[in-house]
């Protein structure tokens, strides 16, 4: 699904990622974590299609990007990200927010769209638990509500692969809980799109993910089985923290390691 090899990615003089290989097979289900700055949604601009390397090459789909019409391979790709959700237009209805990425515009304007357009948008967002949203105005949604639309409008087009960019961050404990369960639902289902998530904290990993990817200073520190990457060990060098990880029930929850000082001497009268 996605093949990256030797990938340096050099923007303005400054090295985002350097010398990346990874890979992501049909049916797994990947997290990439790492620190602020450790290049995550650079990775995942790139397996969208959406950067292209500096050195190094991108299998996607099949295709070697730079070989094939870009957007042909960005239509099969659902992406969520920052800079989409800053763009959508808040007085807009919810299920056009959505039904919009089967042209991949943002904002409705002159584009027909069918029955069947209307009908798999309204699907969707039932999917996501956005049932009762359908004809609201996104700009008056929570936060954890846009987020679940935004998902919603990445399955639009039915993609093979699911790139999710920090689905859970700005979410008080309620509601990230309440996409996690969503998430939880959406990897476990076998007909679902190759997904790979990208996050902050081992504790917005949903139950079912198979893979981790574990990023620091644009290069990766560790990847592979979720169970043999997450933990205390690898997440320590990842984030130059000493962390244990406590694992259980599919979730994932890190601290650092606790210190503890020695007790002053005592002193002692004659």
């Amino acid at each position: 699904m996605v093949r990256l090899d030797a990938v340096t990615v050099v923007r303005d003089g400054a090295l985002l990622l350097s010398d990346i290989h990874w890979s992501v097979a049909d049916g797994e289900r990947w997290v990439i974590l790492g620190p602020n700055g450790a290049g995550k949604t650079t990775l995942l601009q790139v397996a969208a299609g959406r950067v292209f390397p500096t050195r190094g090459t991108v299998d996607l789909l099949g295709d070697r990007l730079g070989q094939r019409d870009v957007f042909d391979v960005r239509g099969r790709v659902g992406l969520t990200s920052s800079a989409v959700a800053d763009i959508l237009p808040a007085s807009e209805r919810v299920v056009d927010v959505v039904m919009t990425a089967a042209w991949n515009v943002v904002g409705r304007a002159g584009e027909k769209y069918s029955d069947v357009d209307l009908r798999r948008a309204r699907d969707l967002l039932v999917q996501v638990g956005c049932r009762n949203l359908v004809e609201r105005r996104y700009g008056t949604l929570s936060e954890g509500e846009r987020k679940r639309v935004q998902i919603a409008r990445a399955l639009m087009t039915d993609p093979e692969l699911l790139l999710l960019d920090e689905p859970a961050a700005g979410l008080d404990l309620g509601a990230r809980e309440a996409l996690l369960r969503r998430l939880t639902r959406l990897v476990a289902d076998p007909l679902s799109p190759v997904t790979v998530i990208v996050s902050h904290h081992v504790e917005e990993i949903p139950p079912g993910i198979t893979h981790a990817l574990l990023l620091r200073a644009g290069r990766v520190v560790a990847a592979g089985p979720a169970g043999a990457v997450l933990t205390g060990p690898e997440l320590s060098a990842c984030f130059g923290i000493p962390l244990e990880v406590v694992a259980g029930g599919g979730r994932f929850a890190a601290r650092m390691t606790p210190v503890f000082d020695a007790p002053a001497p005592t002193s002692t009268s004659a």
